[in-house]
């Protein structure tokens, strides 16, 4: 009977050493966003024309599981904001005029981030990214379309999509706001043209 006990106990002890050592599912990674590397443009159109620029990213993260998109966020420093298609004198004007009250108010709102909360994989490297908002400290859900590469400790995100100003308070010549507006009347939708990168840290 001893025997038997024996044999049970060292049997047992074997199956736990197998179930501890077999490797599992690997945990999620947060990779860090490398702010030098990733980009952030926009365009925006009025009645008489157009304007486009660029936008530093700050800081962020992307989540992976399973060589997937799970989530992430990152920020943009609206302090930065920097016009490409005017040169000079004219260029200072516009972009200080963006960065005052009437747009993005970066006296009060400096940054402003998204907070992926849900990534739909749709194949190959199409995903739809729903995600939080929030510029000006009115916070919206938003979804589009992205392209996500993951490889080992590296991911990189892109996305070109459209944001509407009003939602986040930026009425600033809208016609939505101001009927009477005429030519001076600025396009409610902006398009923003961003690519993360992030590896994991060192």
């Amino acid at each position: 009977m001893k025997t038997v006990k024996s044999i049970l106990v060292v049997a047992l002890a074997a199956l736990s050493f197998v179930a501890v050592a077999k490797p599992g599912k690997k945990a999620p990674q947060t990779l860090k966003v490398d702010a030098s590397a990733s980009t952030f443009n926009w365009l925006a159109k009025k009645l008489t024309g157009e304007h486009n620029g660029t936008v530093k990213i700050q800081s962020g993260n992307l989540v992976t599981d399973g060589g997937k998109l799970t989530g992430g966020d990152f920020t943009v420093d609206f302090s930065t904001i920097k016009d490409l298609d005017i040169q000079g004198d004219f260029a200072g004007k516009l972009e200080t005029h963006l960065k005052s009250a009437d747009f993005f108010d970066v006296a009060q709102f400096p940054t402003s981030t998204l907070k992926i909360t849900k990534a739909v994989a749709k194949g190959g490297e199409n995903y739809d990214l729903t995600g939080n908002l929030t510029i000006r400290g009115i916070t919206q859900s938003i979804t589009f379309p992205a392209i996500v590469k993951v490889t080992g400790k590296t991911a990189s995100a892109s996305a070109k999509f459209d944001i509407d100003r009003t939602k986040f308070g930026l009425t600033y010549r809208s016609k939505a706001f101001f009927e009477n507006i005429g030519d001076k009347m600025i396009y409610d939708n902006f398009t923003v043209d961003v690519k993360i990168v992030a590896s994991a840290p060192m």
